[in-house]
Parts: C-alpha cells; sequence; structure tokens
C-alpha cells in the first residue's frame, strides 16, 4: 500500500512526465523511475543512491533505513510491488486500449506474437515483450502503454493457483483467449484440474467485464471451462462450419506450415515460417482475432507469411549439413508428445531427435517421461539421444545423457549430415547449446 505522503495519482502524474521505469540498476535510463524491488537473494533499497547516480528521476522504496527524506526523489512507499501494480492499474484504466488477455500451457507466447503481427498492419498496437507475464512482468507490460495504443496484448503465466486471478485485476482484459491446457508446472498446481481451474480464471474475469472470449472449437477442455452466457468467437483447424473462422492443414507432410483459411470472400492460401501441426490452433487464433478487428484479408496473410519465429520455440533451422526443428525454449507432456507425433509424419529419409528432460512434473515425473520413450519406437525415426538426470534414471543406455555437455562429447566424435533433428526439452536442459554442432 503506498503511504499518504505519495499518493498513486501524484505517482502516475510523475510517471507520465518520465514514461521509463526501472528495477535493475544495470538498465537505469535517464529520466526513469527506479523501483527497488526485493527478491530472495537482493534487497532493491541497497540500491536506489546508484539508481539516482545513473541518472533515474526518482526512486521508490519501501525500507526507511535508506533514502533522502528531504530529497523530493525519493519516494517511500509501504510495498514497493504493489506500489508497482496499483500503479499499473491506475495506467491500464487511463489508457484507451482494448485488452485481449492471452494464457495457456503451450503457445501463448508464439500466439501472442502472431496476433501482434496481424494487428499492427493496421493498428497502434503493443504487447508483452519477451516472458514478462508474472506479477511483476504484467505490471511492467501495463505501463509499457502509450495512451494513443489502440490494442494491448497481454500474456499471463503461471505456476500456481489464483495466479491468473490476480494478474487480471491489474490488466482487466476486455477479450481474453486460452491456448490450451496441459500438464506443465505440476509441481506447483498439484494437479491438472487445478491448472484448467487456474486458466479458467481469465474466463471468468472476460466474463464479468461482459467481454469476450475466442476459442478453439474442437478443444473440449477449454469448451467445459466456459462461464454461462459469454459471448464467445471461434476457430476451427478441422473444418468445421459451425466456427466463426476455420483453417485447414494443407500437407500434413511439410515441414512448414502450409494452409488454408476460410474467409467471408472465399479461402486464402498461406505458407507459413512455422513448424508442427499444433501450431495451427495458433494461428487460426491470430486469424480470427485480426477478422474480428477487421483486419483486411490480404494483410493477414502477408503478416502471416513474413512472421518468422526465434526465442527457440518453434524454430526451423536449415543448416549446412542439416535441417532443425528447434523447440527448446520449455517442454511439457503435452507440447513433448504434440511435438514427436508430428514429426513422426514429416517425410524424411533420417529423422532424429535429441530430447532433453521436462521438469517441474512432480509426482508423475518418471511417468510421463516414460511415455515418451515408448514413443521413440517408432520406426521411422533413425536415431535418438536422451539428455538429463531423469531420462538418465529411467531409459539408461549409449543414447543417454546426464546433461547436455556429455552429448556434445559424445557427437563431436562423430559427423552428422543429412539429418532432419528434433531438438526438444525443457530450458533448464540447455540443448541450445548444441546447435553449432549441425
Amino acid at each position: 500500500m503506498i503511504n499518504a505522503m505519495v499518493t498513486i495519482d501524484a505517482l502516475h502524474q510523475i510517471f507520465l512526465k518520465n514514461r521509463a521505469i526501472s528495477t535493475d540498476t544495470r538498465k537505469v535510463t535517464s529520466k526513469s523511475i527506479f523501483f527497488a524491488l526485493k527478491g530472495s537473494n537482493f534487497d532493491g533499497n541497497e540500491y536506489i543512491d546508484e539508481a539516482i547516480n545513473k541518472g533515474a528521476s526518482y526512486v521508490v522504496y519501501d525500507n526507511s533505513q535508506y533514502g533522502k527524506e528531504d530529497d523530493p526523489r525519493y519516494l517511500l512507499v509501504d510495498d514497493v510491488l504493489e506500489c508497482l501494480q496499483q500503479l499499473a492499474l491506475k495506467h491500464r484504466r487511463f489508457c484507451k486500449a482494448k485488452i485481449i488477455g492471452i494464457t495457456g500451457t503451450n503457445g501463448k507466447t508464439t500466439t501472442k506474437e502472431l496476433i501482434a503481427t496481424v494487428l499492427k498492419t493496421t493498428y497502434k498496437i503493443h504487447a508483452t515483450e519477451g516472458n514478462l507475464n508474472n506479477h511483476i512482468g504484467v505490471p511492467l507490460t501495463l505501463l509499457s502503454i502509450d495512451p494513443e495504443d489502440e490494442i494491448v496484448i497481454v500474456e499471463m503465466g503461471a505456476n500456481h493457483p489464483k495466479e491468473i486471478a490476480f494478474l487480471c485485476t491489474l490488466a482487466e482484459p476486455d477479450y481474453g483467449i486460452i491456448t490450451n491446457v496441459g500438464k506443465a508446472h505440476l509441481e506447483g498446481f498439484g494437479s491438472f484440474e487445478m491448472i484448467k481451474k487456474t486458466k479458467a480464471e481469465l474466463y471468468e474475469s472476460v466474463s464479468r467485464r461482459k467481454g469476450k472470449i475466442f476459442i478453439h472449437y474442437e478443444d473440449k477442455d477449454l469448451q467445459e471451462l466456459l462461464p454461462k452466457d459469454v459471448e464467445t468467437i471461434s476457430y476451427s483447424t478441422q473444418g468445421d462450419s459451425n466456427a466463426d473462422t476455420y483453417v485447414l492443414e494443407e500437407d500434413h507432410h511439410s515441414i512448414l506450415i502450409r494452409l488454408k483459411a476460410k474467409f467471408p470472400k472465399g479461402y486464402l492460401y498461406i505458407l507459413t515460417n512455422l513448424v508442427g501441426s499444433y501450431n495451427c490452433a495458433n494461428i487460426a487464433a491470430a486469424i480470427t482475432i485480426a477478422k474480428h478487428f477487421e483486419v483486411e484479408p490480404l494483410k493477414i496473410k502477408e503478416a502471416i507469411e513474413k512472421y518468422v519465429p526465434k526465442n527457440l520455440r518453434s524454430q526451423f533451422m536449415r543448416r549446412q549439413f542439416n535441417d532443425l526443428i528447434i523447440d527448446t525454449y520449455n517442454a511439457n507432456p503435452s507440447s513433448m508428445k504434440e511435438s514427436i507425433m508430428n514429426f513422426s509424419k514429416l517425410k524424411h529419409p533420417q529423422k532424429m531427435l535429441i530430447l532433453g528432460d521436462m521438469l517441474e512434473l512432480g509426482d508423475v515425473t518418471e511417468q510421463e517421461h516414460k511415455k515418451l520413450v515408448e514413443m521413440l519406437k517408432d520406426p521411422s525415426f533413425k536415431e535418438h539421444f536422451l539428455v538429463g538426470e531423469i531420462f538418465s534414471k529411467i531409459a539408461p543406455g549409449p543414447n543417454t545423457f546426464k546433461d547436455t555437455d556429455a552429448l556434445i562429447h559424445h557427437l563431436q566424435d562423430g559427423e552428422i549430415k543429412d539429418s532432419l533433428i528434433l531438438i526438444k526439452g525443457s530450458r533448464g536442459v540447455g540443448l541450445e547449446k548444441i546447435l553449432y554442432l549441425f
């Protein structure tokens, strides 16, 4: 709670004149406001003088042992994090932009980027940068909104119950989309049902605001989570004419997704730079949202065809000797299963998989990893390598390695050529370190 000396209204007026927020003294910019957040291993209060010396116009801190009471640049509050969150809510209400809230177990960042790509052809938009999708990241996203922005896409992540509900109290989304629900962060959630309940908090928030929900028509889990009497706009990936929009994959054996999308005046054929049939729903979501906001169909097509994924998510990389499908930003049972199933459909004479452990699965860790090992018996896979302590425990053998460095040492002794290679695992395994080998 901000103290009586500095109201949220007064702080917001200061913010509007400075328009830059920093929570890290290494990234302080001139005329910024430094928020002295605390973490498990640091206390931002200790760095407020350094922030001022580096050019910050103001510092917001909550430990009276620090700071200078007679210096108006030092703003003492009761709780810095709560102050940041309240300021974000104030700014969200100050701006007139429509807010699209997005969450989901898999695909939310790719979907967010696709939505932003198509909407920016017609509107002034802002979207969550990187993975700033938690109790600190969402406020920073909201404080990055320009008063002239028309649409803002806010990504929301969670690994514990009630987190989406809290983020919605800050973002107050007018629209909502859940990409899917799957088994991830089970250590924090406790069960798949709790994951579903937590994701549904976005639907409930939008419903209370009389907003609209974009929903995958064929996803039964998502359909079950819909509140009563909420307005929905649906998209199908199986050609169901009951959906508001549908797309169909044209070639299930192509590495890059080719699809046709239904528009009021006919179909548009789209060749994307995305891999994996599982991304069809993400593309369909972006098309549906763009149609709702009346973006011209040809602009939608052009924007999607120009979009190139990055940040180790569903990337296709053609190297001198091999073709790589790289998805090492994160991994959980549902995303891993979809990736392997899609890989099995691709036509290539020499397919190889390099899979890393899936982390944060709690009691089902070994069970879910064993399921993946069974999938590797597909005869179309010529070779596979497993990396991580979990795989080492449940599937020991000459192709299993305790860590990425051990795999690198092994691969350096041979030569891999003319292969299509799927590389997927949790970020903590660090599989991206092997890319230079191919």
